[in-house]
């Protein structure tokens, strides 16, 4: 799906819901706490938000039901993958590749001819790679300066000597035997160098049967977008080596995880070691991430993560079920506990579908479906992600514990470790622990329950 498209279809459906509120924009905008020019063009399509938090704040103020949040959640994934990819060069706007794109087609060029390495390309002055191009009043791309198409024929130039060049060192390392790596050693011709290539979003730990490689990012990462974990790439077998590591060998789908989602801020609290006058006033959820790792922050009592799990093609994938897997376990933290619902606020939401919860007291901790919903497994591709919300809970210990999700692809399967940025998730019973809240327009926390209300 282009991203013109994708973003198009997620506009319209932020403007179906502002319409069917009967609200203004500056009235939206003001509950949302983000300029009325913004909202514009969210709504019109002009931009897509970098994280799915304003969205979907915007859809309940808008009373969106379940079924419309889980697909307005699935076109903003879209939308934003899209957003990810329109780095890509355009002839008609940058007509000059720029020095590290230069590198990427020299290195093309030599893998044509043979060749086991690649000379550098000539410098270019150009903008970066992903970098927006200027445009002008009327929304039209601002050509590029002449002066490009002259750096342009130079990298060209560059790219047929380094093609010569490859070749000569084809020969060169064949009678040799074999390619010589860092540390001296050598290997097979054509023997893939993994996690060149690793995305930011996934850990791929692939089954006996999987090809080793790890995922490319679904989209370019973002200030404030939810956290994922980290790629651990592995050594390529004999078997990948052969006829090089190729895309076939990709893992087939990318998974991007957020540990710090709220089902609803009057359910989400976090153990804090801390006095209360040391603790700042509760965030917002966008900010959550940056809140909890300035306070040093546990989860306290359960543990909300939602995993968008989309496909890298056309291909079906195949999300044959998650496993828990426990890191650790201890007596619940002795820390402070700080409610983030504000008193007399009301809170509440239906549940959304691919909804799962967790017992992580339990002596082997399942996922399991809630009452009504859907089991694994499921099936995603590139145009039709999913988004499971999992629903860890602690009262009897203080867990470390990650998922694992198992796929399959035709012949293809392989396992995704998926955890807080490479390390586990953290979730603590709360049992007993001094508790306190924020009063609405309040200065301080103090004890919970004694907030009076009007």
């Amino acid at each position: 799906m282009s991203e013109g498209t994708a973003a198009a279809e997620f506009a319209a459906r932020l403007r179906e819901l502002k319409e069917r509120s009967g609200l203004s924009y500056g009235v939206l905008a003001k509950r949302l706490h983000m300029s009325t020019s913004t909202l514009h063009r969210y709504c019109n399509g002009d931009a897509v938000p970098a994280e799915y938090a304003p969205v979907e704040r915007l859809a309940r103020l808008c009373k969106a039901g379940p079924g419309e949040l889980v697909e307005l959640h699935r076109r903003w994934v879209l939308a934003d993958a899209a957003r990810g990819r329109k780095g890509a060069p355009a002839e008609a706007v940058e007509p000059a590749a720029t020095a590290p794109a230069a590198e990427t087609e020299t290195g093309a060029a030599a893998t044509e001819t043979g060749a086991a390495e690649t000379q550098p390309a000539a410098p270019d002055d150009g903008p970066p790679q992903d970098e927006v191009p200027e445009v002008t009043d009327s929304g039209a791309p601002r050509p590029a300066p002449r002066s490009r198409r002259r750096t342009r024929t130079a990298v060209l130039a560059g790219i047929a000597v380094a093609a010569v060049l490859g070749g000569v060192t084809l020969g060169l390392s064949l009678s040799g035997g074999g390619q010589t790596d860092g540390d001296g050693r050598k290997g097979p011709v054509g023997a893939a160098n993994a996690g060149d290539g690793a995305g930011e979003d996934v850990t791929a730990s692939p089954s006996p049967s999987a090809s080793p490689s790890t995922s490319p990012s679904a989209g370019k990462k973002e200030k404030g977008a939810p956290s994922a974990t980290t790629a651990s790439p592995s050594a390529a077998p004999p078997e990948a080596a052969k006829g090089g590591a190729g895309q076939a060998d990709a893992v087939p789908l990318t998974v991007r995880t957020a540990p710090y989602t709220w089902e609803d801020p009057c359910s989400q609290r976090y153990l804090i070691d801390r006095a209360p006058g040391e603790v700042p006033p509760p965030p917002l959820e966008q900010d959550v991430p940056a809140w909890t790792s300035a306070v040093g922050a546990v989860s306290s009592g359960g543990q909300y993560v939602q995993l968008t799990v989309q496909g890298t093609g056309a291909e079906t994938v195949v999300v044959e079920g998650l496993t828990v897997r426990v890191a650790g376990k201890r007596s619940p933290l002795a820390w402070n506990d700080f409610a983030m619902g504000y008193p007399g606020v009301g809170c509440g939401g239906n549940v959304p579908t691919r909804s799962f919860t967790v017992a992580l007291d339990a002596a082997r901790p399942v996922v399991t479906p809630e009452s009504g919903h859907r089991d694994f497994p499921f099936k995603v591709s590139e145009s039709d992600p999913e988004t499971y919300y999992i629903k860890a809970d602690a009262s009897a210990y203080d867990v470390s514990w990650s998922l694992e999700l198992k796929w399959s692809s035709g012949s293809r399967s392989g396992t995704l470790t998926l955890d807080d940025k490479g390390r586990p998730f953290r979730t603590s019973g709360n049992n007993g622990r001094p508790a306190y809240e924020f009063p609405l327009g309040g200065e301080k926390w103090v004890p919970e329950g004694t907030t009076k209300l009007e």
